[in-house]
């Protein structure tokens, strides 16, 4: 039987988008999880869980920081910034990483 791709690229290409389907129904499932974990996660991994969400759904954080009466709000910008520059992806698996850590504790 003669393979439909007709190169190695095209072979790539559709494992690359298999992956990154993989990925994303991962990120979707881990996302629904957050909100069934058995225990509330403390302040800080709250906002490493924010930042990475923000960062692979809507990439690097833009605007202005908020001011300091602002305290909730700053700090959610300063955990996203802190991600600056991370792809999608790579924010996808820790994400992703940090929600199966979460659960198996």
């Amino acid at each position: 039987m003669v393979s439909p791709y007709n190169s190695k690229l095209d072979q790539n290409v559709i494992i690359r988008r298999k992956n990154v389907s993989d990925l994303k129904a991962r990120f979707e499932a881990a996302v629904a999880n957050s909100k069934t974990l058995s225990e509330r996660p403390d302040n800080a991994t709250l906002l490493k869980l924010y930042a990475l969400y923000k960062q692979a759904v809507d990439g690097d954080v833009e605007g202005k920081r908020p001011g300091f009466t602002d305290m909730v709000g700053r700090a959610k910008y300063d955990a996203w910034a802190a991600v600056k520059g991370t792809a999608s992806d790579e924010a996808m698996s820790q994400y992703v990483a940090l929600i199966e850590a979460l659960k198996a504790v």
